[in-house]
């Protein structure tokens, strides 16, 4: 019974955080120790003093973003490079120490924490029956996450031994099988909302490394000694899968724990913690540090109400259309332009870029005002909805395919000939092509309003473009989404509000103009007109200054009653 104490203790002390000298760091049971790894360089991490009745041995070390690797050899062997990563070493009949090395894939240096966790013979061992991951015995948690779902993977766990002893076999076909009565508790601690800091991660990371830490209570609920932020998520059998999928918190940290626990010998050991955000900090456009931002609410909210009177009344209206289609065309093109060459604040990017596009919406209103010029201004709006095609087109999963996930020139050479073929289709039928550009950017506005205050897939369609243009390491694997509720009730919107858009202003323009003349040709016809038509009564009429100066004697004199008139011939 008293290595159970003897452990309890230790974790008891893992709230004092221990340095490291150079290129060596010496590690104490059950203590956590900063660690800092640089580049090419490997530090060597070691374990004195350990106890007969410990009978195995795990070595964690975190990170908040930077990989590092874990090996029992200085040469790189079999390890995990990961943010979160570990090893298990089962120990030797009079072993007591031991030693493993830390390396870093990524350039220049990295800091992180690192802890021992020792385990009896009593204990489950965690990762031992492994049969998929790279590692022997690999008491590792494998996170991946999407939009909606965060999964967890893992290797089953076998039943502790004592050192030097055969492990026991790993079937559980038999009903006499000893795995069988082993269960995994997966726990999600949360970090307070809003805490991307590094201290406030190991903090939490301190608070679930082990399984005494985590109470390993078998009921639902949370642990009273961690508050509300930690749940218990689900509890494994030897039947189920060892996957769990929960919930992605989106900008939020999340501590993801699983405690295997032997319910004959009543005891417990645990894997491998991870932690994920469910975004990404090196993204400039849906960073974490960017998510749910005032700036982008209000930027899209706007976008959606003016989308959603494009939408039923776009074509109508030219000059306003024309006003929203530059400013979209504009805004899209500077922010990607100043994203790459600056390293400008979110939201000053995001101001600098709306203002661009006014100057745009304008320009294009003015360019139609001066000259007349359709096909110039219909042009712009078939790159627009040659861009919503094409981007739509690789959404699906045509743009899953191999050549365009591993050649950026063969995505860009497809994606700009389908924006090309649809913009000289527009040029064919300017008029149907205006009004279903109406219909289709309006639409997807308005999803795009909706997107920033309930998350959903559909706002990827752009998105993952935009990313492609911004991103110069862009992993079209980063964001795995998948479809849900939400997102079939917004396409559904959107369907419904292009439809009904193309269709109502196709129907009431089916008997005016294709397009509406320009302001300034009709005024400069209207003055020729006056100049060569002598017969025309406003030919006659008074000068702009006569007109305001009778309006002026009327508003200072008393207007007398007016007598009978005839009228003139003319």
């Amino acid at each position: 019974m008293w290595p159970w104490i003897w452990c309890m203790l230790l974790v008891a002390q893992s709230g004092e955080v221990r340095t490291q000298t150079e290129n060596q760091v010496v590690f104490q049971l059950g203590s956590f120790q900063n660690v800092s790894v640089s580049h090419n360089e490997t530090v060597q991490a070691t374990v004195s003093g350990i106890p007969d009745a410990v009978a195995f041995v795990t070595l964690q070390f975190h990170t908040q973003l930077r990989s590092t690797a874990l090996s029992f050899t200085r040469v790189p062997g079999a390890a995990l490079s990961a943010p979160d990563t570990g090893l298990l070493l089962a120990l030797a009949p009079g072993q007591t120490s031991l030693s493993l090395f830390l390396t870093t894939p990524d350039r220049g240096p990295v800091a992180g924490m690192g802890v021992t966790l020792p385990y009896t013979s009593a204990d489950p061992v965690p990762g031992a029956c492994n049969g998929v991951f790279g590692l022997g015995t690999d008491p590792n948690l494998y996170l991946t996450y999407n939009l909606y779902e965060t999964t967890l993977r893992f290797a089953p766990a076998s039943v502790g031994y004592a050192r030097g002893a055969t492990p026991p076999p790993c079937n559980v076909s038999t009903e006499t099988a000893v795995r069988r009565r082993l269960l995994y508790d997966v726990y999600r601690y949360l970090l307070p909302a809003g805490d991307l800091s590094e201290g406030g991660l190991f903090s939490g990371l301190q608070k679930v490394a082990s399984a005494q830490s985590l109470g390993a209570n078998p009921g639902p609920g949370a642990n009273s000694s961690l508050g509300t932020d930690v749940r218990l998520v689900t509890t494994l059998s030897w039947e189920n899968e060892t996957v769990a999928v929960v919930s992605s918190v989106l900008g939020r940290g999340a501590v993801y724990a699983v405690v295997v626990r032997d319910t004959e010998r009543n005891t417990s050991a645990s894997y491998v913690p991870v932690h994920t955000y469910a975004c990404s900090f090196d993204s400039a456009l849906d960073g974490c540090l960017t998510l749910g931002q005032i700036s982008t609410k209000v930027f899209f909210t706007l976008s959606g109400l003016a989308g959603l009177f494009v939408c039923f009344f776009g074509h109508r209206f030219f000059k306003c259309e024309l006003f929203c289609m530059g400013f979209a065309f504009v805004c899209f093109l500077f922010f990607v332009l100043i994203t790459r060459t600056t390293t400008l604040d979110y939201d000053l990017r995001l101001a600098l870029a709306a203002v661009l596009g006014v100057v745009g919406g304008a320009m294009l209103v003015t360019c139609w005002w001066r000259f007349g010029s359709v096909m110039a201004c219909v042009s712009v709006v078939g790159l627009i909805l040659g861009f919503f095609v094409a981007s739509t087109v690789f959404f699906t999963p045509f743009g899953e395919l191999e050549v365009f996930l591993g050649s950026k020139l063969a995505f860009w050479v497809t994606y700009c000939c389908l924006v090309l073929a649809v913009s000289l289709v527009m040029v064919r039928w300017p008029r149907e092509g205006n009004i279903i550009t109406c219909g289709v950017v309006g639409g997807y506005c308005v999803v795009l309003a909706v997107n920033v205050y309930v998350s959903t897939s559909l706002s990827y369609i752009t998105l993952n473009v935009l990313k492609r243009f911004i991103n110069r390491d862009y992993d079209p694997a980063f964001t795995d989404v998948s479809f849900h509720d939400i997102d079939f009730v917004l396409i559904t919107l959107w369907v419904v509000l292009g439809a009904s858009g193309v269709v109502l202003q196709l129907y009431r323009e089916r008997s005016r103009p294709f397009f509406p003349p320009s302001p300034y040709l009709m005024w400069l016809q209207e003055r020729e007109r006056r100049k060569t038509n002598v017969l025309d009564p406003s030919h006659h009429g008074p000068t702009a200054a006569g007109r305001l100066l009778a309006r002026l004697r009327q508003l200072t004199r008393r207007r007398e009653p007016n007598g009978e008139h005839t009228p003139l011939l003319l």
